[in-house]
């Protein structure tokens, strides 16, 4: 091809480059949305239930406590937050259950300031996954020493974590279900199954001083006048999860998860600080459920108890525990989709 062949050609050819190129942009650009649009339908799957009739409203009442005790080999304080009690509403379906609690104070005792969230959920029936948030300021120290009990306005309290458990079988049946006045679709009495998984945490306490008051320190050694106490932890940790049909058309779940992992501790003290030596954490996750329905209606009772163990050194050891305890009435809409059918 000469020049003046190529000359006369190139607006030609340009416009045919030009058109190729859009048509390849706008196939990469349907490629990505179609990605985008099958990601985006598998996450609404997931976190979405369109059925209707899973859905509920809740009302309840509930007993939560994150609290923490420092012992010995004679001698053990606790620290426990005031105000455990509350009421609330709520809304619950298969996938989510979305609890506001208020907490109920009295005016006749010092008030804990808190924040606490725990959830579970399940994706693709054998992912358990359960975790939580929780801050409190201002303690009771009570003791086993016979010595008064007091309360800490200076004391704070962090704990944030999570329990991921990869089921053998599908779990549809799970604590969280139950929690939400549903049951399992299958016709099985009985399952049981176990899971192995891991867990992750943080936990931090502190005061203004020492934890341990003046009457109480000499009870322990120097190392057990903490200021100020951080734990990072990784582990693993194995179980089983269960689910019952009981007669009269009560249903009933009991789960057992213990653990064990690593821990990375720092201590502060009046007079400095240390590194704890021993790494070792252990803990173990249990919950409890039983739940009724008639017609539209449901009641249940829940109850879970996480405790988190772990040495300091010097004779101390640590223990964490984590109570969430409640007692809800739902009401489900599957009776209106009925009666607008009819």
């Amino acid at each position: 091809m000469n020049l003046n062949t190529y000359l006369l050609l190139k607006p030609t050819i340009f416009k045919k480059t030009l058109l190729l190129k859009c048509l390849l942009l706008l196939g990469c650009c349907y490629n990505v949305l179609t990605i985008s649009a099958q990601n985006f339908d598998e996450l609404d799957s997931l976190l979405i239930d369109r059925n209707i009739e899973n859905y509920s409203v809740r009302l309840f009442t509930n007993f939560k406590v994150n609290k923490f005790n420092i012992k010995n080999q004679d001698s053990k304080i606790r620290f426990v937050p005031n105000n455990r009690h509350g009421i609330g509403f709520g809304f619950a379906n298969r996938k989510i259950i979305l609890d506001i609690a208020f907490n109920l104070k009295n005016p006749n005792r010092e008030e804990t300031r808190k924040f606490d969230l725990q959830g579970t959920t399940i994706i693709k029936d054998r992912h358990y996954i359960n975790f939580y948030g929780q801050s409190y300021k201002g303690f009771t120290a009570k003791n086993n020493i016979d010595e008064p009990f007091i309360f800490r306005s200076d004391m704070r309290s962090v704990s944030i974590g999570f329990n991921y458990l990869y089921t053998f079988d599908g779990i549809e049946f799970s604590y969280a279900l139950l929690k939400a006045g549903l049951s399992e679709k299958r016709h099985r009495n009985i399952i049981i199954t176990g899971g192995v998984g891991a867990f992750a945490s943080f936990d931090y306490f502190s005061a203004n001083s020492s934890i341990l008051s003046e009457n109480i320190s000499p009870y322990f050694n120097e190392e057990g006048n903490i200021e100020r106490y951080k734990g990072l932890s990784f582990g693993v940790l194995a179980g089983f999860i269960s689910y019952f049909k009981l007669p009269e058309g009560i249903v009933a779940t009991v789960n057992i998860i213990p653990g064990i992992g690593f821990m990375a501790k720092k201590i502060n003290l009046p007079n400095g600080g240390y590194k704890p030596a021993d790494p070792m954490l252990y803990k173990l996750d249990f919950s409890m459920g039983v739940g009724y329905s008639f017609n539209q209606f449901y009641v249940n009772l829940t109850y879970s108890n996480g405790m988190y163990s772990t040495d300091l050194d010097y004779g101390n050891k640590y223990l964490l525990n984590l109570t969430n305890a409640k007692l809800a009435l739902g009401y489900r809409f599957s009776g209106h989709k009925r009666n607008n059918l009819k």
